[in-house]
């Protein structure tokens, strides 16, 4: 799911500067040591969780991996997995997902394939006709080229939107620009009513599914959802195959599920989908699309526009096509039928594991094998990278190494229609990770550019100096001086972004409560052909990463990431930071609340966060006594770690969010309206958006309540580790 569109939809608050809280209280030497320590400690530690001479023998260990990663090997995985359409469902997803499992097992991983079964909507009927003023029967596909063979097999997948309804609608188009609610508060400001009309939406702004979502809620009959040259197309530059960008018959597919409500089968909210298992009917599944909704290119959408008439659109509503757009409603008059089947179709997860010498202790790396068509990029270029990373870690076994922690590879099926396949192992296997996994890392497509990265912010440090500790391949900086995709408003340096909805992090974190990272390399090319035919080997061995590097660099940041989670002799996690990032966003919500004139009780969520903040101090204060020593063998040290690993699930609201239950992760959140894009604090933001103050009031509370849950249990923590004597 990974795309340019993607990033232009975050809209996740920026962190930025950290704030220092220093209670009136006496403290240790020790600990007053710690309350001294600059805040540039990442630059002084070699390696967060490691002693001083723990962290050359982990250096060493890593370069003995790092060694071992082939960018070659890298463009063989990519070639193989993306040579056949594999949308899942279709035998030839579950062909990939077995490739992977023979290279697991080949390398020596105890690796299987778990099957789930999932409503998976394949087309049966699609058709698009303007009827009035003139006739034009849209195309519907997408062209071959000739210097990319890929694009002519038979076996792709239509262009359609999963989860879309079906129906049979005749009506006036309205164009809606990018479909999101402030675009239809315009349109009722001018007196233009969608009731009864098909809506004709561009890509971009927000995530695809929040446009039918919108335009249901407005009263509209069915969508249309089409790219524009000026977001994606030769706007931006040459268009394929002499340049990156989508042609005019591109199509962007894609699931238009309700994921903002809950992910995974929308027919077994909360339950893993299993053959025989329980299911609710299609009318009880709330995350399905309530009218038809179809994705056009924008060679089939000019001739609509161009017939439309009403108010010219304004400025910010113009795309790049050569004519004037206006508003409508109508001349234009279209006929849309389309017809998807209910399909139950097979999901093929591949899970493999080196087991560690605390074998209830997981450090999980995912990514996900399956694609709308051939998926070079999406989401082939990640899923090699797993497959390296496997390789490479595996390889450091022949030297007698085996890992501290249990590590798991991941390649998810059926990620597309909806994170289905991790989803549906996260509830299959809730309990067990909620007691045993220590983080999952997660990665979807990956290419030429900057490093994005997203994550828990009890992590954040932690990956600061992982990306101290990798070359950019390009300007052969560390990944903190090269340029990055992450910013910050207030003050320079790397951050983390607040997970939304985007990959297959979203069940670990947001449901079962797990630290979770979302990494890779992506540039401002590679939004060009996403979810169309022309996702090949071919466009990425061009345009993508045509010799693999950042694959291999991508590589080198996993392989490091997951050998320090799994040998780290206290687990890397830091306090302060997500204290500081906490407070930034209170702050950002005071500022909406004094515009407003409206009175909100923060007193216990500043109380619990002055407790956080003191208490980051005082696990600093033991990271720091701890990795002075070399207690790493001591049982009280594994007890404590064990407890410091499931810390992050007293994050979790018991209930979950307001409407939304399934989602209970009380930092962050996709948008009711954004989809991919983040919401932090989401219970009292939402309802602050809204105006709607005694609810935000009320999730203040529910906050205060949850840090004053985590408090608790990071004091236990605190102390367990007070109690190892090395």
């Amino acid at each position: 799911m990974t795309s340019s569109e993607k990033i232009d939809s975050q809209t996740s608050d920026r962190l930025s500067c950290r704030h220092i809280f220093l209670p009136s209280l006496s403290f240790s030497k020790l600990y007053c040591a710690a309350l001294l320590l600059p805040l540039t400690l990442a630059a002084q530690e070699p390696i967060r969780g490691f002693s001083q001479s723990s962290a050359k023998s982990q250096l060493d260990l890593e370069a003995k991996a790092v060694a071992a990663l082939d960018a070659n090997r890298i463009g063989s995985h990519i070639k193989v997995m993306s040579a056949k359409p594999h949308a899942a469902g279709s035998p030839a997803s579950k062909q990939v997902a077995e490739y992977a499992l023979e290279q697991f097992r080949k390398w020596g991983l105890d690796a299987r394939i778990e099957t789930f079964e999932a409503l998976l909507p394949y087309p049966l009927e699609r058709s698009l006709e303007m009827i009035s003023p003139v006739h034009y029967k849209a195309k519907l596909t997408e062209p071959v080229i000739k210097s990319d063979p890929d694009s002519s097999n038979a076996h792709q997948l239509p262009t359609f939107n999963a989860y879309s309804a079906s129906g049979d609608v005749t009506a006036q188009v309205v164009y809606v620009n990018y479909g999101v609610p402030e675009d239809y508060e315009y349109l009722k400001k001018m007196g233009i009513d969608v009731r009864g009309k098909i809506v004709l939406a561009r890509y971009g702004k927000s995530w695809r599914g929040t446009k039918p979502k919108v335009a249901a809620e407005n009263g509209a009959a069915a969508c249309l959802i089409y790219s524009d040259p000026k977001d994606d197309g030769y706007w931006r530059g040459d268009v394929y195959p002499n340049g990156p960008f989508r042609p005019s018959q591109g199509v962007q597919r894609g699931s238009v599920m309700d994921m903002p409500l809950y992910v995974g089968d929308p027919l077994t909210p909360g339950w893993a989908s299993e053959p025989g298992g329980r299911k609710l009917t299609i009318a009880e599944a709330k995350s399905l699309m309530k009218i038809p909704v179809m994705p056009i290119s924008y060679g089939d959408a000019r001739p609509i526009l161009e017939k439309l008439g009403g108010p010219t659109a304004p400025d910010d509503w113009r795309g790049a096509l050569p004519f004037t757009y206006h508003i409508g409603a109508g001349p234009a008059t279209v006929h849309l039928k389309l017809k998807l089947d209910s399909g139950i179709r097979p999901v093929h997860n591949v899970v493999g594991m080196i087991v560690g010498q605390f074998p209830d202790q997981w450090v999980i790396y995912g990514n996900h094998h399956d694609a709308w068509v051939n998926g070079a990029h999406d989401p082939i270029s990640g899923a090699a990278v797993v497959l390296e990373t496997a390789y490479a870690l595996n390889n450091l076994r022949k030297t007698g190494w085996k890992p501290k922690r249990t590590i798991v590879f991941t390649l998810w099926d059926a990620e597309e229609f909806g994170l289905i396949g991790s989803t549906e192992w996260v509830e299959k296997h809730l309990a067990e990770l909620k007691s045993k996994a220590v983080v999952y890392v997660n990665s979807d497509t990956n290419g030429r550019g900057s490093l994005g990265s997203a994550g828990s912010w009890s992590l954040e440090q932690f990956m600061e100096q992982v990306a101290r500790d990798v070359k950019d391949p390009d300007s052969g900086k560390n990944l903190l001086d090269a340029p990055r995709r992450v910013t910050a408003d207030k003050q320079k340096g790397f951050r983390l972004e607040a997970l939304g909805a985007g990959s297959d992090y979203v069940a670990f974190y947001h449901h079962a409560g797990i630290a979770s990272l979302n990494l890779g390399f992506a540039g401002t090319d590679s939004g060009g052909v996403y979810h169309s035919i022309y996702d090949t080997y071919a466009w990425y061995t061009r345009f993508g990463d045509n010799k693999f590097v950042y694959g291999k660099a991508l590589a080198e940041v996993m392989s490091r990431t997951i050998l320090r989670m799994a040998e780290a002799q206290v687990l890397p996690f830091e306090f302060g930071r997500l204290a500081t990032a906490i407070r930034l966003q209170v702050e950002d919500i005071e500022k909406i609340n004094a515009k407003g004139n409206q009175k909100m009780d923060w007193q216990t969520v500043k109380a619990e966060l002055a407790r956080l903040e003191l208490l980051a101090k005082q696990f600093e204060a033991q990271m720091i006594r701890l990795t002075a020593g070399n207690g790493n063998g001591h049982p009280a040290l594994l007890v404590a770690n064990a407890s410091l690993a499931k810390a992050e699930q007293a994050l979790l609201i018991d209930k979950g969010l307001p409407d939304r239950p399934w989602y209970k992760q009380a930092l962050s959140a996709p948008g009711m309206y954004t989809g991919y894009g983040a919401k932090t604090l989401p219970g009292i933001r939402e309802a602050a958006d809204r105006n709607r103050w005694d609810d935000a009031n009320e999730q203040a509370k529910v906050l205060g309540n949850v840090l004053k849950k985590f408090n608790g249990v990071l004091e236990e923590v605190t102390s367990q580790f007070d109690r190892v004597r090395p």
